[in-house]
């Protein structure tokens, strides 16, 4: 038999079928609720709302797990390439070796962008933020591709609008880069791999010739993976619901793109090094700042540690760490403020203050360490995330197409004045 919940209001037993996952996660399916009832629900921020079902990604945040279609995120970090999560993500499986290569062909054959492109880009002044210049545009594709406004396009072109908006994407990051340096754009390098090529783009210099660092390109490999996707949040739930009304993959993401340049949402790693920015120029007293942290009454909050959702650990945490300590190896980088997050990672992961609240270091403040070893100016992390983020964009919007899900239309509890007669101009006092 399959379970009910009861739901009594107004002396009324109303009965709802409670939905069950593949993880034993519980739901009560409140679909008919307001046609039985003239009831709704009230969850602000949608905390307790599920708004979809999904096969991409399982997160629990108590045990620590995150899997991709059911691949732990450890394994693939180690072992798989950012292009290979892509296809899982998107598609639903590990790709064969033959569908991976002729994937990554599809890219590389895609990431040139329209010269026309540069148009738009010569609009934006310098001081633009990158992340208003990479949202503007993706955008712009659909000028460009106007087949995808099509909302019966085929799968053919659905296809087509994904290997652009991966081909595309590190080009634009990139180009958006380059705008706030003020510097010329650099054009894809077809013989690199994903994550050299889009370091190509970022770092070389006209006159100069530029030899990407492995370390450094596996380091990027290994963030874009972690970064891939998180199941519903804002900027994936915003993804979704702009789909939901047809539009294009590129106004989509687009969309996703805006919600995710949010401060609370995707700036955790630049908060990160502002915090420790702070720590340098108050002296580097890292003992001042951890009872800083303990105290309740100070309002000062260490960033980068603990997570709204992982309340054990951020299991990408531990990946991202051996990644940042080869990062700074390699490079051999000087600088005090990342001397400091060396030092405040070493007491937080001693003190039983933070131990005993699970308040580790989490995958932002390792890959707020990362970007500040590569030169990155704090402007340019969210765009960082979002290019990691991208394939689970993609992969929720097509899952939400795939299932013909319906527009999203949310209800509200109407707080305002009840009906009123007008007031002549003259007579309001």
């Amino acid at each position: 038999m399959s379970k009910t919940a009861e739901l009594k209001l107004n002396g009324q037993t109303y009965e709802l079928p409670v939905i069950e996952g593949t993880e034993k996660e519980i739901a009560i399916d409140i679909g008919e609720l307001r046609e039985k009832s003239g009831a709704i629900t009230l969850d602000l921020g949608y905390k307790n709302t599920g708004a979809t079902k999904s096969a991409i990604t399982f997160l629990d945040g108590d045990q620590g797990i995150l899997r991709y279609r059911g691949y732990a995120i450890e394994e693939l970090a180690e072992k798989s390439t950012f292009e290979e999560v892509s296809y899982l993500l998107i598609f639903g499986k590990l790709p064969t070796r033959q569908e991976l290569e002729e994937f990554s062909y599809d890219i590389r054959t895609h990431t040139l962008v329209h010269e026309d492109i540069k148009k738009i880009l010569d609009g934006f002044p310098s001081t633009a933020h990158p992340m208003g210049v990479l949202a503007s545009l993706f955008c712009a594709q659909t000028a460009f591709y106007p087949e995808s406004l099509d909302p019966n396009r085929s799968d053919e072109l659905v296809y087509l609008s994904i290997i652009r908006s991966l081909a595309k994407m590190p080009t634009f990051a990139a180009w958006s880069y380059k705008n706030a340096l003020g510097h010329p754009v650099n054009y894809p390098d077809n013989e690199l791999d994903y994550c050299s090529r889009f370091l190509k783009m970022m770092f070389a210099l006209p006159g100069q010739r530029y030899e990407v660092d492995p370390v450094v390109a596996q380091a990027l490999n290994q963030l874009l993976i972690l970064h891939a996707d998180h199941e519903q949040n804002c900027s994936t739930s915003t993804v979704r619901i702009v789909g939901s009304s047809r539009a294009s993959i590129y106004a989509s993401i687009s969309a996703g793109i805006n919600a995710l340049w949010g401060p609370l949402h995707g700036g955790a790693n630049q908060e990160v090094i502002v915090m420790l920015e702070n720590i340098r120029k108050d002296g580097g007293n890292i003992e001042k700042w951890i009872n800083k942290a303990k105290d309740k009454n100070d309002p000062f909050r260490l960033m980068g540690f603990g997570h709204r959702v992982y309340k054990n650990f951020d299991p990408r945490a531990k990946i991202i760490k051996r990644a940042a300590d080869g990062v700074l190896a390699k490079l051999g980088v000087k600088d005090p403020v990342l001397d400091i997050a060396k030092k405040l990672e070493e007491v937080a992961l001693q003190d039983d203050y933070f131990v005993e609240r699970k308040l580790y270091p989490n995958v932002d403040f390792y890959s707020g360490i990362i970007y500040r070893a590569l030169g990155l100016p704090v402007d340019m992390f969210t765009v960082m995330f979002a290019m990691g983020r991208l394939p689970g964009w993609i992969a929720q919007w097509k899952e939400m197409r795939d299932n013909k899900e319906p527009i999203g239309r949310p209800r509200q509890i109407y707080v305002g004045e009840r009906l009123r007669p007008y007031v002549p101009i003259d007579q309001r006092g």
